[in-house]
């Protein structure tokens, strides 16, 4: 988990019950990171997960109309060729 960053720039503070912080620093130790790195690298990654599951996303009336008339292009033939592949992957899932 160690990694080249540069220096911080501002300072967020938090306060845990103790044992918090031992597990935390726990698993930092298993990472061979201290609690600041596992920490910050922890809620960045959290941070990115909750970005990423948003399903709404907010667009002016002119980018709306564009993804709408892409939406309605018909796919090119490697568009097809790609969407085909993709539908005969199987899930690395069982089946119910």
């Amino acid at each position: 988990m160690k990694t080249e960053h540069a220096p911080a720039e501002v300072n967020i503070h938090l306060r845990a019950r103790a044992h918090d912080r031992a597990l935390i620093d726990q698993a930092a130790e298993i990472l061979g990171a201290n609690r600041s790195q596992f920490m910050m690298a922890s809620a960045l990654k959290e941070a990115k997960n909750v970005i990423l599951d948003q399903t709404s996303v907010y667009v002016d009336n002119k980018t709306f109309q564009k993804v709408l008339d892409w939406l309605d292009t018909p796919a090119t033939p490697n568009q097809i060729d790609g969407m085909n592949r993709l539908r005969a992957v199987k899930a690395p899932w069982p089946h119910d």
